[in-house]
């Protein structure tokens, strides 16, 4: 894919005007709190992998509406002391799969919580264990438009309560350190990990790469690749949705939420990627912490990749990040 976003001095100075919902900060503390009531406590039970340099536990959490969220909890053997904390979040059409795939957080030395995502898991990967209880009124093959009319019925909605209540269980495991906790994600995961970060006021680190769900509207009329292409395709049969639609995508607009964030922030984009244009990477990117010079920050771009952006390169930027904002 050639170039076809902005050039990268223009994405340096990229700054767009994302308009709020009046009501955006009352939606999500409402939101919150009604999940926040609700719900059985954190189930953990250990689970046999087979591996000896590692121990692994099958976690159950309430989230939206006291739903349960099942996520695998991966820690160093052998290690008794409380551990920062990193929960990761999985891109678009993958659940959470088996305990033995990702690994890297725990050799690093972290306590590692992954996050199946609701009713996800069906697309590629090794499955997941999480359905989404909640019924949609008519929607685009995927997950985007579902519920897409009102932001009380919208999927993610759901999908980032349950990214902040996975962030309130880590905080409850056994060998955790509640004031140390990251979060982590690529493309879906990453605009998850963004969303998270807006509303969930004392994490310690956060790293998106390729996130989705940023300046939303400019991706829907840049790009028409999946994900966003199931808005087009939906907004092409129910032609007159156009303002309901993009209405309900403001309160999830990621972009918009990072301005409330204050953790230490790395962001990833490659500058051909048609799936999550770098341009949106940029304005997520220039928005959070509402440019507080205070809140570190850094964005890695890598000029002749897709959306697999650094890939393992991006993985060792990670780890050196997170070292720098997560251990003493």
């Amino acid at each position: 894919m050639a170039l076809f976003d902005l050039p990268l001095a223009e994405l340096e100075r990229y700054r767009p005007e994302i308009p709020e919902p009046p009501d955006l900060d009352a939606f999500w503390a409402a939101t919150l709190a009604e999940s926040r009531a609700v719900g059985d406590p954190v189930s953990v039970v250990p689970v046999d992998t087979g591996l000896t340099l590692v121990d692994t536990w099958d976690v159950t959490f309430a989230g939206f509406g006291g739903h349960p969220v099942r996520a695998w909890y991966t820690r160093p053997a052998g290690v008794d002391t409380d551990l920062p904390a990193v929960v990761e979040f999985l891109g678009y059409g993958r659940g959470r799969g088996l305990p033995t795939e990702r690994l890297t957080w725990a050799n690093a030395g972290y306590a590692h919580l992954l996050m199946d995502t609701r009713g996800q898991g069906g697309q590629y990967g090794n499955g997941g264990d999480t359905p989404d209880p909640v019924g949609s009124d008519a929607a685009a093959p995927g997950f985007v438009t579902r519920g897409i009319l009102d932001p009380s019925t919208a999927y993610y909605r759901r999908v980032y309560t349950d990214g902040v209540r996975a962030v309130d269980a880590v905080r409850t495991l056994p060998g955790v350190d509640p004031t140390r906790v990251a979060v982590l994600g690529n493309s879906q995961g990453g605009g998850i990990a963004l969303a998270v970060a807006g509303l969930v006021p004392d994490l310690a680190a956060v790293a998106a790469s390729a996130p989705f769900l940023c300046h939303v509207q400019r991706a829907v009329g840049l790009v028409d690749t999946e994900p966003y292409a199931e808005i087009v395709r939906y907004l092409s049969v129910h032609r007159d949705a156009a303002p309901a639609v993009f209405r309900t995508l403001s309160y999830l607009d990621a972009a918009s939420l990072v301005r409330r964030a204050r953790a230490a922030v790395l962001v990833g984009t490659g500058l051909r990627d048609t799936v999550c244009p770098p341009s949106t990477a940029f304005a997520a990117y220039h928005a959070y912490a509402d440019g507080d010079p205070t809140v570190p920050r850094d964005i890695a771009v890598y000029p002749f990749n897709h959306h697999e952006g650094g890939d393992a390169h991006h993985v060792s930027r990670v780890l050196t990040w997170f070292a720098t904002h997560l251990l003493p």
